[in-house]
């Protein structure tokens, strides 16, 4: 890496890290930690050795993409081994001096053997001087003693669970392609006294077609790299063992190839049709024979005008060569996209040549780029165009008017514009208008449209006004094959209503969903669900049944803590792949294993994951999810469940990309909080369950964001009307009537003279910058940073630098708080976005003698903080970070909540207090926010209101939605 790349690499990790776990980087960097470099596949990984671990962690660092990744299973994002690898590799680079290699001590060393037909792994240890001892029993056991000079890898921790138990090294079939995969990335493996690596890379057979009498053969035959066949499905070539792919079809051995299959002359069309293209998808393919007939060749280029009217009689003309009649495909550049269909016609360059210069010296044109004509230069063009593609001489405007049809066949929708007169039935060319045309024309406000075959035509206008948003939607969500998605059919049906027309037949079984939800079938439930649902969670669960047999997405998105993972549990059928936050991925596992033990689970996580393709459910992460998402998206899933689904609020991101990309026949999204602060986020869930229910982003900012925002009346319940069906959201207070009351208040507090001096001296430092470039239409980023130092300024004079050793009115005031509670038997969380004032509040709460436990980032064993919290003797308070304790936590045993340092999204908050009142909650929860008076705090408050109208009005009765705009920046920083 080169000192320009690495600094570049490290000022990204320092930007994203948070101050603890950077300066913990910072001392194992100093310390030496970070050893072992190498270079692999675009990526740059070092170990770092830290205290109290038994492997050192290993570190992956992608300078050209500013990624990382760590194995450690951290919280925490860059965690403090990515950033101590960051720094040392920097200062390595910037010195030229090479990172210290790992220690030389003893090393372990893997030799396979084959006994029987069956793979043995033996492991030894190896001294310096080159002697070796077998390694009987666990690894572990040489780790504490400590560790005889032995540095164990995360792989060979792994292997050890394999094959520590294990008679002789033998290989269980069914961890065959684990071991496999874990030796992959170990140091030395030999195969008896020879020295090999292990690929993760499959060899399949190859295949050649050759002469074989009249007609040709199709030979499968092994690669001829493989030199020997170790076990089963593992092959050798030459000092690489490899995994052997295809076997199904040439044997475990490869015993069944060479395979020859004859083909007569007869065949030879559905061996090129058919059979060849089909295996050219799993094997590389030879032809060695000139008898295979070409593909047909098909329609010659031709050049197709799109012809566009504007005010003042000018014409614009943009000319494109394409293929086909419709076009098929068209030429961009030097590339052919198509525009229909999936078989590429054969292309003749030369008649594109032909036809690109013909355009040039006879029309003036040139291919791909739009000439405007105005004026008689318009009429003159006119006059070449009908003489270049032979017209008879008339107008470019018609005389008779489209009239529009809308055609519904079965699940098939269509409109068409044809012209209701036949005075131009003389004219050459096709009389009717391509719909999108029609659609495009009307939005971009023109008169006018082209008729496919050259021509205008007036725009029906009337016809337009009342239904042409519906129609494009409409259009927005047809299939390639002119079938409608499913998830369409409600506003179909709306639009049949309006023109008087039959409604299409698919809707009657999807009536339930329009007519309400209490007409849905009781749905059954799994034969191994150990749960007694509510009735609600009944509801839900009929609710997600029908959808997945209609084929239809599904947002639920109760309240927090109503079950929302049993109802969905309780819906799985067939291979299910489950994306969640990593800090809820053993959740997860632990609920199914709780309330559907007859499910397979695997986690699809770590350096060296693999799919297991036996599973019935497979965990993964949202950071793995972007990384594989090519590996994801070619498993058929049966059903694709998005957990905390809010992390795709952002349509623009790659996760949320990501997750649209990998098919399932069922998608579900999970989350309390749909919508935090934009309408986008909901279009990016409903995009991902129900592709074409709310159109492309564009139609849906114009049909429904911009007029919801504006209070335009009526707005906000065609959308609600329109994601009814489709998204479940239930309140607390309507399913739940035995749960107690939470009262939310506001504890205001004082800041002292000291601490208001210190305030008042960060906002006047930051004010007027800040406003000033925000006037001028600078970044919002300043803007942010400045309220994260007045937030800070406002929660404690030590979070300002300078300023460390000055008290807190507001830490003052939580403790007197957790004392009544404690008083009166009450046990408390406490959220704060920043570990470090968590940090500073701890020395107090020991002061008052007011036990706590602590959860944040760099929390090990979540687990046994949360039990030890819930137990009947547990401390008074739970200290909580609210990033590392916002989502997936259960703590009931406190009834009291208190939130340090408002923030301007609600739900984050109310994610935070919904740890402690959901179910299983018997007394009332206090939910109380600690505000200092006169500061940016209050104003964040406000902001909080504007922002609950975003997600009420989608969801609830709001008539209106507001984001985070410029002007709310300034009214903070005022």
């Amino acid at each position: 890496m080169t000192p320009a790349a690495s600094k570049r690499l490290l000022d990204l990790v320092r930007k994203a890290a948070l101050p603890g776990p950077f300066s913990q980087g910072v001392k194992l960097a100093r310390d030496g930690a970070v050893f072992a470099p190498q270079t692999k596949d675009g990526a740059l990984t070092a170990r770092v050795r830290t205290a109290g671990r038994t492997v050192a962690s290993s570190v992956s660092l992608y300078p050209d993409d500013g990624e990382w990744t760590c194995d450690c299973g951290d919280e925490v994002d860059p965690c403090a081994h990515v950033c101590a690898a960051a720094i040392a590799l920097a200062q390595a680079a910037e010195k030229g001096t090479p990172l210290a290699p790992a220690e030389a001590g003893k090393r372990l060393r893997y030799r396979l053997e084959r006994r029987e037909g069956v793979l043995h792994v033996l492991r030894f240890v190896v001294a310096k001087d080159g002697t070796q001892e077998v390694l009987v029993g666990s690894l572990l056991d040489r780790a504490g003693k400590p560790r005889e000079g032995i540095e164990p890898s995360t792989e060979d921790l792994a292997l050890d669970r394999l094959l520590a138990s294990r008679r002789e090294g033998q290989v269980a079939s069914e961890h065959q392609r684990d071991v496999f995969g874990y030796l992959g990335g170990v140091a030395e493996v030999r195969f008896g006294e020879r020295q090999v690596r292990v690929s993760t890379e499959s060899i399949p057979p190859r295949a050649r077609v050759v002469d074989h009498g009249d007609g040709v053969a199709l030979v499968l035959e092994r690669d001829p790299r493989i030199t020997d066949v170790l076990v089963g499905g593992v092959g050798l070539a030459g000092d690489t063992v490899h995994p052997l792919a295809e076997t199904e079809r040439t044997g475990p051995r490869l015993e069944r190839l060479p395979h020859r299959r004859a083909f007569a002359r007869g065949e030879l069309h559905k061996l090129v049709t058919e059979i060849l293209p089909e295996l050219e998808k799993r094997v590389p393919v030879t032809i060695e024979t000139r008898r295979l007939p070409r593909a047909r060749g098909g329609p010659p280029p031709r050049v197709d005008f799109q012809l566009f009217q504007k005010p003042g009689a000018a014409l614009s003309v943009l000319a494109t060569l394409v293929y086909g009649e419709p076009p098929v495909a068209r030429l961009e550049g030097e590339r052919l996209v198509m525009l229909r269909g999936d078989t590429p016609p054969l292309r003749d360059e030369a008649a594109e040549r032909e036809l690109g210069r013909r355009l040039r010296d006879e029309l003036h044109l040139a291919l791909g780029r739009m000439t405007d004509f105005g004026g008689s230069d318009a009429v003159r063009f006119a006059e070449r165009l009908r003489t270049w593609k032979g017209d008879d001489g008339r107008g470019l405007v018609v005389r008779g008017k489209l009239a529009p049809e809308l055609v519904v066949d079965g699940d098939s929708f269509s409109v068409r514009f044809p012209l209701d007169s036949d005075e131009d039935a003389a004219s050459p060319g096709v009389r009717e208008a391509e719909p999108g045309a029609v659609l495009r024309a009307y939005r971009d406000g023109l008169s006018l449209v082209p008729l496919l075959g050259g021509g205008f035509a007036p725009l029906p206008m009337d016809w337009l006004s009342r239904y042409g948003a519906r129609v494009a939607e409409l259009l927005a969500a047809r299939k390639p094959d002119g079938t409608l998605q499913k998830a369409a059919t409600f506003a179909l049906a709306e639009l049949c209503d309006a023109l008087e027309r039959p409604r299409p037949p698919s809707f009657e079984r999807l009536a339930p969903l329009a007519e309400g939800f209490e007409g849905l079938p009781h749905a059954s439930l799994p034969a191994d669900l150990t749960a007694t649902l509510r009735p609600y969670q009944q509801k839900g669960v009929d609710w997600l049944t029908f959808l997945r047999n209609a084929g239809l997405g599904a947002v639920l998105a109760d309240d927090m803590g109503l079950g929302k993972t049993l109802e969905t549990l309780a819906c799985f059928t067939g291979r299910t792949l489950v994306v969640c936050p990593r800090s809820v991925v053993h959740n997860w596992a632990a609920e199914i294993a709780r309330f559907r033990p007859g499910l397979r689970v695997a986690t699809y996580h770590g350096p060296k994951r693999n799919l297991d393709p036996s599973a019935d459910v497979t965990l993964t992460t949202y950071a793995i999810l972007r990384m594989d998402t090519d590996d994801l998206a070619r498993v058929p899933w049966e059903a694709v469940v998005l957990d905390e689904a809010q992390a795709i609020k952002n349509p623009d991101s790659q996760v949320a990309r990501a997750a649209y990309a990998v098919p399932g026949a069922f998608r579900v999204a999970l989350s309390g909080t749909p919508v935090e602060n934009r309408l986008d986020e909901l279009w990016s869930l409903l995009h991902f369950t129900n592709p074409g229910l709310l159109g492309g982003r564009a139609e849906f900012d114009d049909r429904f964001a911009r007029p919801v925002a504006s209070g335009e009346a009526g707005a906000a319940e065609r959308l609600r009307r329109r994601i009814r069906p489709f998204v479940l959201r239930r309140r607390k207070a309507e399913v739940a009537p035995e749960l107690p009351p939470r009262i939310d208040s506001v504890l205001s507090v004082e800041l002292e003279p000291e601490e208001r001096d210190v305030y008042d001296a960060v906002h006047a430092a930051t004010k007027k910058e800040v406003l000033g470039r925000l006037a001028e239409g600078g970044s919002v980023m300043a803007a942010l940073e400045a309220l994260l130092r007045l937030r800070q300024a406002a929660c404690h004079p030590a979070l300002v630098p300078g300023q460390e050793g000055k008290s807190s009115a507001k830490v003052e005031a939580l403790v007197e708080a957790l004392t009544d509670a404690a008083a009166d038997g009450h046990r408390a969380l406490v959220f704060s976005q920043w570990t470090s004032l968590l940090d500073l509040l701890e020395p107090h709460l020991q002061k008052a003698e007011i036990g706590y436990l602590r959860l944040d980032g760099s929390t090990r064993d979540r687990a046994a903080v949360v039990n030890g919290f819930q137990a009947e003797n547990g401390p008074t308070a739970l200290l909580v970070s609210l990033k590392a304790g916002g989502t997936g936590l259960n703590l009931t045993a406190a009834d009291h909540v208190f939130l340090m340092d408002p923030w301007w999204n609600p739900a984050v908050e109310d994610q935070a207090a919904d740890r402690a009142h959901r179910i299983g909650q018997t007394r009332t929860v206090i939910v109380q926010r600690l505000v200092a008076k006169d500061t940016v705090e209050e104003r964040i408050l406000l902001l909080q209101q504007k922002k609950r109208a975003v997600a009420e009005a989608a969801l609830g009765q709001g008539d209106a939605a507001l984001g985070l705009t410029r002007d709310d920046l300034f009214e903070l920083l005022a």
